[in-house]
Formats: structure tokens, sequence, C-alpha cells
């Protein structure tokens, strides 16, 4: 091993609260993984919250993995040394199971980087009984997982926190990874990519999915009935992430507004809301260690027990970005010594936000500004999209107004605008909708800079247009996808890893679809009617045209 590997995981581990070394002897050993370095996934609520869950089953030690910095990669080669765990720093693939904790789908070539330097095969068909199980969880598990399906034994499809305790219970009860599976099918929303077969047409899309026998057709999201039941709460406090020792709570999971574009609104429902007691026994639980307490939630405006929350003593909170309202600018006053908050117009015209079903008004947009920068707030963070079903120039210019009125309004504070690019997602009604092309977009860009950046205290910031395709690709992408990550080991470029793997990108990107085509995700029943996302996306399409 690596003396310098060993001794900067030491460093990292040297400054955690609540790290958990538990004897392994008897236990079902467990490597949580997260695709993405360190800083970022300490940052995510859901995989600490995963790594206490199982650390608080008695027959299990769960330990953490990450994908390590780019240098330190450069060392794991140098060294032949494999990628291990932080905890006892062993090497993932003596594990019994190896768990990804998967959030955003630009994070799937990674998957293939972290699987290849803890020399795991990288098909599920090329390992055997003494490799460790490779399970996949998270947003992208249920989404769509079928982009990497040929990685894992087994994604959970739904909130993990609600399967994991039976999952556990068929592995400790079985003899070997082949019980596993078989057994597995017994417990709703389970799904095993080897059990299943996809032939594909002449015209390049799907023409018949086959399971095999034992094996459901149809796979079943399984969501938590009660929040408060959900136990998902930061487990490690760490100076070294983007919320430096903060202790995060889930206060909201689902969202009522279902904003067209929106896949998290529409997988996480119906919308749940932990109830205030709950909530106040994480902060207390919370004050042992930290008095930074981090409220998460998709549209925290309408938590009921904000303002109480908020009235909690001795807690210093952060919140998630709030909703153009009047209730927006009554919780910002409670948090005074608050500087900056986040909300998010999508769209630049009361027309656009009509197609994307962003139910606020420009005057809403407006009075909230104005009442959260009389209310002291310095920064204004505003979130915009680009390249949005319908969007035409005039809605660019749209955006470039409604700062310009902001900015009138805010006197002296800041305005910082986050652009990005328009990736439509399963399981909502622009999934159907082709994504607008790289030249549009960058053209789009580049007017929102020439006419914002000169104005004092405004400032623009946009992703990089070629990873929000890469992410359009991965989001709307079958399982020969796994071709391009698998070429990507060696051509990190994913457009020439596309070419050398003969996948056209454009018949995943630019494509419209039709409700008669048979969609990568449709064997997942998320609660949510096909034919009404149809008529739906039928409707915003008219809705930009009245």
């Amino acid at each position: 091993m690596s003396q310098k590997l060993k001794e900067k995981t030491d460093r990292l581990l040297s400054k955690e609260r609540g790290t958990v070394y538990k004897d392994p002897g008897g236990r079902v050993s467990i490597v949580l993984v997260y695709p993405n370095t360190y800083h970022v996934g300490m940052s995510n609520l859901g995989f600490q919250g995963i790594y206490g869950l199982l650390n608080r089953m008695k027959d299990v030690v769960c330990e953490r993995a990450f994908l390590p910095d780019y240098e330190d990669i450069q060392e794991h080669a140098r060294t032949q040394t494999e990628l291990f765990s932080m905890e006892s720093q062993k090497p993932l693939n003596r594990f019994d199971i190896v768990a990804f904790s998967v959030s955003f789908e630009n994070d799937y070539p990674n998957v293939a980087e972290i699987l290849k330097l803890s020399k795991i095969p990288l098909y599920s068909t090329e390992r055997n009984a003494r490799h460790p199980l490779v399970v996949m969880g998270g947003v992208c598990a249920f989404l769509n997982p079928e982009p990497v399906a040929g990685f894992f034994d087994i994604c959970f499809i739904g909130e993990a926190d609600e399967m994991l305790p039976e999952f556990i219970t068929i592995y400790t009860s079985s003899s070997g990874k082949p019980e596993v599976l078989k057994k597995s099918h017994s417990i709703e929303g389970l799904y095993m990519p080897a059990f299943y077969t996809v032939s594909y047409g002449t015209d390049g899309g799907i023409a018949e999915r086959h399971a095999a026998a034992g094996a459901p057709a149809i796979i079943k999201k399984r969501s938590l009935g009660d929040l408060s039941l959900s136990g998902l709460t930061s487990s490690i406090i760490t100076p070294e992430t983007e919320f430096s020792n903060m202790h995060l709570i889930e206060a909201m999971r689902g969202c009522p507004w279902n904003c067209r574009f929106c896949a998290a609104g529409r997988i996480y429902n119906p919308p749940r809301r932990k109830e205030l007691p709950a909530i106040e026994r994480e902060i207390r639980t919370a004050l042992k260690t930290t008095k930074k307490v981090g409220l998460i939630g998709p549209s925290l405006s309408d938590y009921p027990h904000i303002g109480d929350v908020l009235n909690i003593p001795g807690v210093d909170f952060s919140i998630t970005s709030l909703r153009a309202s009047s209730k927006s600018a009554e919780i910002i006053a409670l948090m005074k010594g608050h500087k900056s908050v986040s909300i998010a117009p999508e769209a630049g015209t009361e027309r656009l936000r009509r197609v994307i079903n962003k139910r606020i008004t420009e005057e809403d947009i407006l009075s909230t500004a104005e009442a959260l920068f009389l209310g002291g707030i310095e920064t204004l963070r505003l979130y915009f999209m680009v390249g949005l079903p319908t969007e035409a120039n005039e809605d660019i210019e749209g955006i470039i107004d409604l700062v310009k009125k902001i900015w009138e309004i805010s006197k002296r504070g800041y305005i910082t605008l986050s652009v990005s690019t328009f990736v439509p997602k399963p399981f909502t009604p622009f999934q159907w909708h082709p994504m607008e092309s790289p030249a549009v977009v960058k053209d789009r860009f580049k007017l929102l800079k020439k006419s914002l950046i000169p104005i004092n205290g405004v400032k623009v910031f946009h992703d990089v247009p070629k990873y929000a395709y890469m992410q359009g690709l991965f989001s709307m992408g079958d399982r020969r996808i796994s071709k391009i990550l698998e070429t990507m080991l060696e051509e990190s470029e994913w457009e020439k890893a596309a070419a050398a793997a003969g996948i056209n990108k454009d018949f995943y990107l630019f494509r419209k679809k039709d409700v008669s085509e048979h969609l990568p995700w449709d064997f997942i029943d998320m609660g949510i009617s096909k034919q009404k996302l149809w008529e739906e996306y039928k409707e915003a399409l008219s809705s930009g045209r009245a």
C-alpha cells in the first residue's frame, strides 16, 4: 500500500467526528462507495444517512470509499495500490458487499473507474462467487439504471432506507451470492439486471424486454411512508466538505409543485414532511457536536413547521433554496445574520414558466427579491435554465430584463446567476423532448454574459455544455451506453468514447420521441401514468404556442 495514500486518509479521518469503527468479526462487511471525491460525497445527506443506518444494524459493519483525487489516482496506478476503504483501509474487493450511492449521471464514468481501481471486473457476468456483491442505490438507481445495469448485481429501485433492513435479512440468511439473488426477487423494489434481456429494432429503439422465469416484468418503486421514521441524518461532521462542520437534517422529501422539468419532484412523490418532534430530536443530537445545522428539502417555504424550527435557540441554521413567495422573506427574517439566499425562477418570461409549470409570476419574483434585500440579504442567487422546450431568444431577453429589474430593487446588493443547460429526465413530461443544439445553447450563454456582466454587482456562471450533453446521454440511455463507459476507462472524452464504441449519441440526445416508443426505464413503476405524462407534455407544448 502507498504510504502517501494511507497518510492522506489518516489526515481526513483525524478531522472527523462521528466516524464508526466496529469489530468486523461475524458481521456483514459493506463498503459504501460515493463515485466522486471525498469532499463531494461527504456533503451528500443520502450517503451520510445510509452509512449511519447500516452501522446501527448489529449484524453489519459499514465503511466508506470515494473516487480518489486526480493525483491520487496516479499514485494508485504508480504503486499498484488497490482502492481501499477509509476506516480499516481494506481493499474494496475483500468486502462482502460493495454498495454504490449514485446521485448524478455524470458520475457513471467514476463507477467504472472505481471498479477498475478495486480490481473488480466491470460487468457482473465477469464476476464469480469470490467477488463482492456489487449493488447500486441513490436517485440514479430508480430514475434509469440501464446505462450501468450490466455493472451491478442488484439495483435498489426506490428509497433505500425503506428496503435495506429487508435486504440485510435476506443476505444474512443466504448461503451465497446465487441464493441472495434468487431470494431478492421476494423484495419489492429490488432489480437484478442479469435476469433481463433487451433486444433492439431496426430503428435503433428497444423492441422487446424479456424477464427470466421468476423475475417480475415490472419493478415497483418503494417509498418510505413516514419520513419521521427515516433516520437519514448526518453521521459524520468534518470541515472537509462543502457544508463545513454542518449537521444536515432532511425536513421534506418530495415536492408539491410538480415542475415539468424536475425528476426529483416526480420520483420522490408523494411529498412527505418530517414532524416537528422528530426534527427537534435530531437538532438536540446535532448540538452535541456542532451548532451548524442545514435543513434539506426541495421547497422549505412549504414546510409547515419552518418557523418553529428556526426559532429553536442556539442553532446556526442554513437552508437550501427557497420558492419565490412572501413566506420566503418571513423565513429569512428569522435567520438573522444570513447574508445570501437562492430562488429559482428557471425561466425569464411568464410564457416559458407556464410551459414548464413553474407557478410563480414576475411579480412574485420581484416582490420576494425586494423583501429579501430589505430583510438584510446581501447576495441573491438566481437559478435559470437554457434550452428549455419552446424556448426562443425572447425568453433569454426575458432573463436579462428580469435581472435588471431585480438589480434596480437591490440597491447595493449582489446578484449571482447560476445558469444550467436543460437536460430531459425520465418520468417527467419532457422525457420525450430532444435537447437544444449545442450551438444555440452556447449563443444564449454568450448573450447572457454580454448583457449582464457589465452591470456592477451582477455575476453570471453557467455549466459546461459538453458535460450537460454527457448527462443527457446517460439520463436517456439504455444498456448499450455501458460500452461508452467501458471505453472511457481508456478514452476520457465521452464524445470520442461514444464514436469508438460505435454509439450514435445524437440518437439519444436530439431525436424527438413518441408515446408509443419503449423507453429504457418503462419497466419501473414509479406510480406515474405514462399516458398522463404524455398528455401533460402535449399541454406544455400547446401552452408555449398560446
